[in-house]
């Protein structure tokens, strides 16, 4: 009879635990596989002609192994790693600090590379393609431009919106690794290997109902798989099942993947605006969120799975999201008619 048992863990083991969930190499990593053979035959192809990789940007949605990839490639290439992020680097001189202190062949990882200062970004042209940059020194007319050579080495950019980076850099990049949200069978292979980890013992069922409300993601199909051990060691329950069912009720964490937010925002639509269409700004206003929020966070996953369609007027609930909430069209009382923001550009309400 299969079951589930966790271990007792102290804060120490808690923090392996997050380090050991990551893959750290590409046999070991699951999903992906057009993504990993690129990438091995580019790592190979280096060592055997003993030069530093090309530049790698990694694209796709959060949580899908950006940036483990980005570990896995100075594992494999045996390359001390250096990570950084958009965000941290806002003026020119922050990157030429981290650029000049780089040591031959090492990898440099920048997270949300879209979000770097426009000089980084201009600074960050010639270091990609020749390894070297200008510095100025002095202001005003006494101002020289020095250049600076620097080490050979492997920028792995991530970004979340590729759109937003300028043609110039995106060029610049040997390779570009789109990544896709994983099937529910290889999310359930994500989810074996962690519960090994993990020190689980529970049952491919109960595997596969986490894998099937973990939104294509396995970032969030290890959180809920930790929920799901939390849950059976407070009530000390070893029924995969009911664990499993009682952390994602708990959770709010519907047969879909669907969350608080998620619903509310599809029930606001289907009761409030009879399904649209309803413009983004007005969606935000009425589930108390920032429009930024709803559009990237809430709205992708909606339009994956079927439930919302965009159009030139706004956000339109689907057949298949009146089936879900149990409801039909016209039956919530109190509906106001579809409801768009004038000010809006068409693209983006």
């Amino acid at each position: 009879m299969s079951g589930i048992t966790a271990a007792s863990a102290e804060s120490q083991e808690e923090l392996a635990f997050e380090g050991a969930l990551r893959p750290k190499s590409l046999d070991e990593f699951v999903g992906q596989r057009k993504v990993r053979g690129q990438l091995d035959l580019l790592l190979k192809a280096a060592a055997m002609q003993d030069r530093t990789p090309d530049h790698i940007l990694m694209a796709g949605p959060p949580g899908l192994g950006k940036t483990t990839l980005a570990m896995i490639v100075a594992h494999e290439s045996g390359r001390p790693l250096r990570m950084s992020s958009g965000p941290a680097i806002q003026h020119a001189g922050d990157l030429a600090a981290v650029l000049s202190s780089l040591v031959p062949g090492e990898v440099l990882f920048i997270d949300e590379i879209h979000r770097m200062a426009r000089s980084a970004e201009e600074m960050l042209y010639l270091a990609m393609e020749d390894f070297r940059i200008d510095v100025m020194v002095g202001k005003g007319a006494g101002a020289t431009s020095i250049p600076l050579d620097l080490a050979p080495f492997t920028l792995v950019g991530a970004t979340t919106r590729a759109g937003l980076l300028p043609n110039p850099l995106r060029d610049r990049f040997g390779f570009t690794a789109h990544l896709e949200f994983y099937e529910k069978d290889e999310l359930e292979q994500v989810l074996i290997r962690a519960a090994h980890l993990l020190e689980l013992d529970i049952d491919r069922t109960a595997l596969r109902e986490i894998a099937g409300r973990s939104r294509g993601t396995p970032r969030i199909a290890n959180r809920l798989l930790r929920r799901v051990r939390d849950y059976a060691l407070v009530h000390r329950t070893t029924d995969g099942m009911a664990a499993v069912q009682g952390a994602l009720d708990l959770y709010d964490v519907d047969e879909l993947g669907l969350d608080r937010l998620d619903r509310a925002v599809v029930e606001i639509m289907l009761t409030r605006f009879d399904g649209g269409p309803v413009g983004l700004n007005t969606l935000a206003v009425s589930v108390g969120e920032e429009s930024e929020t709803i559009e990237s966070v809430v709205e992708p996953f909606l339009v994956r799975v079927g439930l919302v369609t965009r159009s030139p007027r706004g956000r339109i609930a689907t057949p298949q999201a009146w089936r879900h909430f149990g409801m039909t069209p016209g039956q919530a009382a109190g509906a106001q008619p579809g409801l768009f923001d004038d000010d809006t550009d068409p693209d983006t309400v």
